[in-house]
Order: C-alpha cells, then sequence, then structure tokens
C-alpha cells in the first residue's frame, strides 16, 4: 500500500510542476465534470487524504478549509506540504494489523457506519487516481500533455 501512496504523491508533484506553465485563470476556470478547477481538484485531493487520516488517527476531522484561502498553485502546494507532514509517518507505519481494525462514523441521518482501515486507506488511493484523471483529460483540453500516470519507471520499486 505505501508503494501506491508514493506512486500518487510522486504523481501529485509532478501535476503541481505542470501547473507552473498554465495561467492562473486556466487553474482556476471552471471546468466540465470532477470538482471544478485544476486547482481546486488539486486542493481536493489533498484535503480527502488529510482529513481520511486523521480519522484513522483518531483525531477530530477539521472542517473543510475554504478554497479562497487557498486559491492560488503556491497556496495549493503548501497545503499539500503541511497536510503531507501528518499523513506520511501514518502511512509509513502501516502494519497488517490495522488492515481490519474499524472506524465508525456517524451519516448526516445520524446512522453510524463501520468503515475497515484497509478499505479506506485504498479508497484514498483510488480517490487520488480518480481525479488524476480528470486533471489529464482537462491538460489534453488545453492542448498540453498530461503528466504520466504510468506507475513502471517512477524508481518506486529500486
Amino acid at each position: 500500500m505505501l508503494k501506491l501512496f508514493q506512486y500518487n504523491w510522486q504523481v501529485r508533484e509532478d501535476w503541481f510542476t505542470w501547473c507552473e506553465d498554465v495561467p492562473e485563470e486556466e487553474l482556476l476556470k471552471k471546468r466540465t465534470g470532477g470538482v471544478g478547477s485544476i486547482l481546486y481538484t488539486l486542493f481536493h485531493i489533498v484535503d480527502v487524504e488529510y482529513s481520511w487520516i486523521l480519522s484513522l488517527k483518531g483525531e477530530p476531522e477539521p472542517e473543510e478549509p475554504p478554497f479562497e484561502a487557498y486559491a492560488s498553485l503556491a497556496r495549493v502546494k503548501e497545503f499539500s506540504k503541511l497536510c503531507h507532514k501528518e499523513v506520511k509517518p501514518f502511512v509509513i507505519s502501516w502494519t497488517s494489523e490495522i488492515e481490519s481494525q474499524t472506524l465508525s462514523e456517524t451519516n448526516s441521518s445520524g446512522e453510524t457506519i463501520n468503515f475497515k482501515y484497509g478499505e479506506i486507506m485504498r479508497h484514498v488511493i483510488a480517490h487520488e487516481i480518480h481525479h488524476i484523471g480528470q486533471l489529464s483529460v482537462w491538460s489534453r483540453e488545453l492542448g498540453k500533455e498530461p503528466v504520466t500516470a504510468n506507475l513502471i519507471g517512477r524508481g518506486l520499486f529500486d
């Protein structure tokens, strides 16, 4: 599982680099599909990963910060770095014993829903990959080559 998180973190950094050559108005432009804009999508990816990992750590999930406070590439990158400092140690310390632990959440109807930690971790991985696909579509709409989604050749298994 660690390798897939490392893959996502590498790809995310590649997207941040990709964004450096795109005018900010394009990064903030509302797009069809996904969660809105390129920059908001990157912000959303970080926020979801951070929120779930905090929950798994038993820490209170913060309210989603307003995107307006982070609506620049530099601020989203800084938000990512800050969240990563808390996320990475938890991911690195993952063991098979944690896999089947249960997290109980209360939904908006007041019902308690139980999730296995392993299920949440895989959801976080898949969530980012899903949104990276959307970024790839938008990059082609801008006439730019997307970041490669290839896991092979990233040095993760060296």
